[in-house]
């Protein structure tokens, strides 16, 4: 998938006039693409159209409109783009209430590394966790968190053959699996060269 350049960005003016449309849009765009793991672990399958929205957005509420300003929020959300070979998820960990929250961060130390997703007759690809920086620390593990999941050719063969796909967190406190409808593999397949 093609990375964004300044050129596939609205002005803020422009932005302004339409983000109402270009909000419906992306809303109607990542039901397909968001994906509950058990009560309180959110998966949002990033791809361009997700990521110009929130670069954009971050352009609206920050009022960045110098070049240097808008490279920067380019080379920040640009590798949530997949690769062609990959899924990328934003991974949310959500408790409402914030002592409970606290609670069970602690609790879930290194679950960003028990997350998984399986192509069906494939062997199981754990997500690889954080590269641009740590966000957790031996004693709790952060509410976000930035996946990659590297699918070999043939997983990415046999999804576009029709296989299903699993997603899951295999985590001692913390476990939960699915099967991803149709309408979301067919979504993530798009993600796929």
């Amino acid at each position: 998938m093609d990375k964004l350049v300044p050129e596939d960005l609205y002005t803020l003016e422009a932005y302004a006039r339409s983000r109402g449309e270009f909000r419906a849009r992306v809303m109607e765009h990542k039901q397909h693409r968001r994906l509950l793991l058990g009560d309180h672990v959110l998966l949002l399958f990033e791809d361009r159209l997700t990521v110009h929205y929130q670069v954009q957005e971050m352009l609206r509420v920050e009022r960045i409109f110098e070049p240097a300003g808008i490279l920067e929020e380019l080379a920040a959300y640009n590798p949530l783009i997949p690769d062609g070979s990959n899924f990328k998820a934003t991974m949310m960990i959500q408790f409402a209430d914030p002592e409970e929250r606290r609670a069970a961060l602690e609790r879930l130390v290194g679950i960003e590394d028990r997350v998984w997703v399986r192509v069906d007759g494939q062997p199981e690809v754990t997500a690889i966790a954080d590269e641009d920086l740590e966000r957790a620390t031996g004693t709790k593990t952060s509410s976000v968190h930035f996946l990659r999941f590297e699918l070999t050719s043939s997983m990415c063969e046999a999804l576009k053959d029709g296989a299903s796909l699993h997603a899951g967190v295999s985590h001692p406190e913390y476990a939960a699996a699915v099967e991803l409808s149709e309408a979301m593999r067919e979504s993530l397949i798009a993600d796929l060269a």
